[in-house]
């Protein structure tokens, strides 16, 4: 039995209608709402009534770790040993969505039922995760059916609180750590850059929402008695943030902005081309930092973005001088970039442009996020190994990137466990991905099949298997 008789059998499966679709049906249709507490119990049915049963028929030892933050969503890691002497691949897939969004989808179509039309495969959690991580269940025992060992040794994570920027996944794997121990990483999630074509990415930007607080006094004052005696907080505000970030998008703060792009990244990203994919929105060239090319503003800079601002009653004004203005704010950065200070930094900048009053203060509550930025040195004997995997299914160049613009949990891997990770995402940027209407590519998707499956397989090849 030959590689191809693998990558043929996942195929198979992914076109059988009583196959690929039907597991990803049952997985949609629990709502894993990890930023809605109320879902809690479902989070545990996706572990235990979905997963464990397909990690258990493929001989997998499973156990389900409560998470050590109350109300957040508990963890499964999925093992198979087949010997001492091999290598250990770690994977991983998060089984929890965004909120469902019901009523605000097209054609009224439920987010918990999934629907295909055309070749667009419409529900909540198909592109981010559920659909990735079932594709390399689906691989994974693709080639077990077909070599009946794997060759390898795999763990995989199935976590659920990654909407919730993973909160307790750290401590967990930490206390855990035996139990989490791998030589290398090997996980999908997020888009591609080009929707043609395959491409790896090697980590990701870490992100950090905080709020900017202007709060001068209790209630509002009448705009006609008081206007022209009272500060008005959301001008003072709006004031403030022009001294952060400029009219087209630079940030102004030195604090806030990475080092200088390194050789290696710039020589990754030299042929990587971000293009307007269909249904998504025209991008703005004289957006951001200037002399910087659309894939090195992505996935090599730093960017500042209000995400939402509050003065008053914006959904019914009255006339009357507000107390209070806040503005929830985001930094994507890149690794090298000084996270652990970006609080401290940002309040000494507003004091010494006179702006004392505004205060920054970490979000709180749903919208709460930290990540770390992460990286994968493409260097790395396992970025070179999975780039040569990918290359013997597709026949081309496997273009590879220094991290992806979006975040996830990839500082798990690199500070507790010290292993290497490269991800192959397999969806596309026009994916809607947190809105409404999310959906996969049915065809990109099958591609994906086959792609991860020739890498399951060559890692356990003598021939071609990745050595620690």
């Amino acid at each position: 039995m030959t590689r191809q008789h693998a990558v043929d059998a996942a195929l198979a499966h992914f076109d059988d209608p009583e196959g690929f679709f039907e597991d990803l049906k049952a997985r949609v249709a629990v709502p894993t709402e990890s930023q809605n507490p109320a879902r809690l119990s479902d989070c545990y049915a996706y572990l235990e009534e979905e997963m464990r049963p397909a990690f258990e028929a493929m001989g997998y030892a499973c156990r389900v770790y409560d998470n050590p933050f109350e109300g957040c969503g508990p963890v499964l890691l999925a093992s198979r040993h087949e010997g001492d002497d091999l290598p250990t691949v770690l994977g991983y897939g998060h089984g929890d969505t965004v909120l469902g969004q019901e009523g605000q989808w097209k054609d009224n179509l439920d987010p918990w039922t999934l629907m295909k039309l055309g070749d667009k495969v419409y529900g909540r959690g198909t592109a981010d995760n559920k659909a990735q991580h079932s594709t390399h269940l689906a691989a994974l025992k693709a080639v077990l059916d077909t070599r009946r060992s794997l060759g390898f040794n795999h763990k995989f994570i199935i976590e659920t609180g990654e909407e919730n920027g993973s909160r307790g996944l750290k401590d967990l794997v930490a206390a855990h750590k035996e139990d989490f121990s791998a030589d290398c990483y090997f996980a999908s999630d997020g888009p591609r850059f080009d929707v043609a074509k395959p491409n790896l990415t090697l980590g990701n930007r870490g992100a950090f929402n905080f709020d900017l607080v202007v709060d001068l006094r209790d209630g509002g004052h009448h705009s006609g008695n008081w206007g022209g005696l009272l500060a008005n907080p959301g001008i003072i505000l709006a004031a403030a943030l022009a001294t952060v970030i400029d009219v087209k998008g630079r940030i102004l703060v030195p604090a806030l902005l990475p080092p200088p792009i390194g050789n290696t990244v710039r020589e990754l990203l030299s042929d990587v081309t971000r293009e307007v994919s269909k249904g998504g929105p025209e991008i703005d060239d004289d957006w951001g930092e200037p002399g910087l090319t659309r894939a090195e503003k992505v996935y090599a800079w730093n960017t500042f973005e209000i995400l939402a601002m509050k003065t008053g009653n914006p959904d019914n004004p009255v006339n009357a001088v507000p107390p209070r203005a806040v503005a929830n704010c985001q930094l994507r950065f890149v690794v090298g970039t000084d996270w652990e200070n970006i609080v401290a930094n940002l309040q000494a900048h507003l004091d010494a442009q006179g702006f004392g009053m505004v205060k920054v203060q970490p979000s709180t509550g749903g919208n709460a996020a930290f990540f770390h930025a992460a990286r994968t040195d493409p260097d790395h004997p396992w970025a070179k190994w999975v780039r040569a995997a990918v290359e013997r299914t597709t026949g081309e160049k496997c273009r590879m990137v220094p991290n992806s613009g979006g975040s996830i949990c990839n500082d798990v891997f690199q500070d507790v466990l010290d292993i290497p990770f490269v991800w192959l995402p397999l969806s596309y940027a026009g994916c809607s991905q947190h809105a409404p209407n999310e959906h996969i590519l049915w065809p990109l998707t099958r591609e994906g099949m086959a792609l991860v499956t020739g890498i399951y397989w060559d890692l356990g090849d003598p021939e071609t298997g990745y050595q620690t």
